[in-house]
């Protein structure tokens, strides 16, 4: 049976779970349905995949469907859950991969009866080898785990965590791509300070980087002991590991994660503080549940500087 898909914002993130949805068959082209503001966009989308495309009425789009997604920036979620909730049922599944968004304040805009999924993908989604994390409101049941594991599965590895985590979920996965690029474009450049070329540098740093995060994937096998397996004893690769120590390559990796997920915690709570002072006063719940949240956010920030 096809599935009834409402996608709200047809960006990167969201164009990837469109492709995915459909070729994981979870439903047919004429009944999925998204939004966007943009002429062109629309224009290429509803060539590309054969589906319904709206300009940017949510509501329409959100009504009667199986599974409502948000893949919208945070600035504007506001005005789209104020946009569906009218429409919403409470057998309805809905999915937010809106940054930094908590459940608490989704929750306060639609109710906490409706099942509610928050993910975190990561930008590889667009070519479907993507991580995503998800975490779940108390409405959600296994049913309906299974089946957002197979949307995101259809783009990638998918895990279920706590809400909590999702900013460490940000920091490592979520910014992790940045990090390997950076990896990437300095191996590339090595290769070429040592008489390779472009082409020739870009091509075998890809497939090493393709390749290594596979065998770590595939064998279930420690990265350390792969790496030993690397390593002979007076050779090449351990005098370069040498001075990867040196350098700090490993602590600074480590770092770059702890970093973001702070900049992750911070961002969130700056979020949902913006929420709060302009939920408009006739909407005291909003207003009062998206305090609590910036509170929370503000003793998780505290918490981290002391340690």
């Amino acid at each position: 049976m096809s599935l009834k898909i409402a996608v709200i914002g047809a960006g990167n993130i969201g164009a990837a779970l469109i492709g995915g949805i459909l070729k994981s068959h979870l439903a047919d082209p004429k009944d999925v349905v998204a939004t966007d503001a943009r002429d062109e966009r629309r224009r290429e989308l509803a060539e590309q995949w054969k589906i319904r495309m709206l300009p940017a009425d949510n509501r329409e789009a959100a009504a009667g469907r199986d599974i409502v997604i948000l893949a919208v920036k945070p600035n504007i979620i506001p005005a789209v859950l104020n946009d569906i909730r009218g429409v919403l049922k409470k057998n309805q599944i809905v999915i937010s991969v809106a940054a930094g968004v908590p459940i608490s304040f989704i929750e306060s805009v639609i109710g906490n009866k409706i099942p509610l999924f928050r993910a975190m993908p990561n930008i590889p989604v667009v070519v479907e080898e993507g991580a995503t994390a998800v975490a779940g409101n108390h409405a959600t049941t296994p049913e309906q785990r299974k089946l957002v594991e197979k949307i995101f599965g259809a783009l990638g590895a998918v895990v279920f965590v706590e809400e909590t985590h999702l900013d460490a979920v940000t920091g490592l996965s979520g910014s992790g791509p940045a990090y390997i690029y950076m990896v990437i474009e300095a191996l590339i450049d090595g290769g070429k300070k040592m008489g390779l070329s472009q082409e020739v540098a870009t091509r075998l740093t890809e497939q090493t980087v393709l390749g290594a995060a596979k065998l770590v994937r595939d064998s279930k096998l420690h990265p350390a002991i792969l790496r030993d397996e690397v390593v002979t004893p007076g050779g090449t690769t351990i005098a370069a590991m040498h001075e990867l120590e040196k350098r700090g390559l490993r602590a600074m990796l480590i770092s770059a994660v702890e970093t973001a997920t702070l900049r992750s915690r911070e961002i969130a709570a700056q979020i949902t503080e913006k929420f709060a002072a302009s939920s408009p006063p006739a909407n005291p719940t909003i207003r009062k549940s998206v305090r609590k949240s910036a509170r929370k956010s503000e003793k998780q920030r505290a918490s981290s500087r002391r340690h």
